[in-house]
């Protein structure tokens, strides 16, 4: 178990965007966009902190959306963050960004700033609008500017995975301080997914490469490697081994869900993981997040019934995504569709 424990809390659905890939709107694209008002964000916020002070954890808070920073208390929220010394990052657009905005965020405490890049120039306006591409690269600066550390996220599909490499190029030449990507979660919408393993297997390799060709170099971008097919990876290649000091039944990484995160939604949901579709575990206006985590969310720890992973001398460290295999299959521990690895 990890000293902090995530709370990635959707204050509001308002956003600017209508991307291609939005949970929000994947099964109703004329949904109600909904928000937390300042009371319940008080409410929820002290029950996040009930459940660290149960359970012997440290808080760390991802604020995202929709884009939180339209909500009309997002700056009582800060200030409430701030009053109580808790770390924290925001998930959200470029569109509202300038110096002045940025440097206020320093000021409440923020870390980093989580921009979104899902292809170059032309694609990437087709995932989300118009005009986007260039304003997130352009934003980069101004965050670090503030001295709030800039995060690049990408989601890879079928759609985009041949325009990676080049993404890479773009964000390490904006200067971004981390990048990384995770896979697609087939949502009902209309993205091709459907990456064969070998085919997502090559992409880790040309990355791989680009990501060791950078830091030669002295390239100052961290490549953060997300998703968990990179242990996979890395262990076919040597770069990662099994610790002799392994125990077995402890989990030492792989997926959050379950171990230290929960995602909280504007209605009060309680989800496992928000892209784990379904994964309601209670809400946060009416259970005590504390009683959830030992009682629903155990639902989510049940590590023997992975199809495929329970079978793998990674399973502690891996697990692929739980959140892919759901969406593709329908059952959160069928085996993960771009596993490349064969078990018996």
């Amino acid at each position: 178990m990890k000293p902090y424990f995530s709370f990635q809390w959707h204050i509001t659905d308002e956003c600017d965007q209508r991307c291609k890939h939005c949970y929000i709107f994947s099964s109703d694209a004329c949904k109600k966009t909904d928000s937390m008002n300042w009371k319940q964000m008080q409410e929820t916020f002290y029950n996040c902190l009930d459940f660290c002070k149960v359970h012997d954890r440290l808080p760390y808070f991802y604020i995202t959306g929709g884009d939180p920073i339209l909500h009309p208390d997002f700056w009582k929220l800060l200030e409430l963050l701030r009053k109580n010394g808790i770390p924290f990052t925001i998930l959200g657009n470029p569109f509202h960004l300038n110096d002045r905005i940025c440097h206020k965020l320093k000021s409440y405490g923020c870390e980093k700033y989580q921009l979104s890049i899902d292809g170059l120039r032309e694609t990437h306006d087709w995932f989300r609008k118009p005009g986007s591409y260039d304003c997130t690269l352009e934003k980069i600066t101004c965050i670090n500017r503030a001295g709030i550390r800039s995060v690049v996220m990408t989601t890879v599909s079928k759609t985009n995975r041949m325009e990676i490499p080049g993404i890479i190029d773009e964000v390490v030449k904006a200067g971004a301080n981390v990048f990384a990507f995770s896979r697609y979660v087939p949502s009902g919408g209309d993205l091709d997914a459907g990456m064969t393993p070998q085919e997502y297997r090559e992409l880790l390799a040309i990355c791989n490469k680009k990501f060791k060709d950078y830091e030669s170099q002295g390239c100052q971008t961290y490549f953060n490697k997300k998703d968990h097919l990179w242990t996979l990876y890395e262990y076919e290649t040597g770069a990662f081994k099994i610790p002799k000091t392994a125990v077995d039944g402890m989990i030492y990484g792989g997926c959050n869900c379950g171990n230290c995160h929960i995602t909280i939604l504007p209605t009060g949901d309680v989800f496992a993981c928000r892209r784990v579709a379904g994964s309601t575990v209670g809400n946060v206006f009416k259970d005590r997040l504390a009683d959830v985590w030992v009682c629903e969310m155990e639902a989510y720890r049940d590590y023997n019934k992975f199809e495929k992973c329970s079978k793998c001398e990674l399973m502690a460290f891996c697990r692929g995504c739980p959140a892919v295999a759901k969406g593709t299959n329908g059952d959160f521990y069928a085996a993960d569709p771009q596993c490349w690895k064969e078990v018996v």
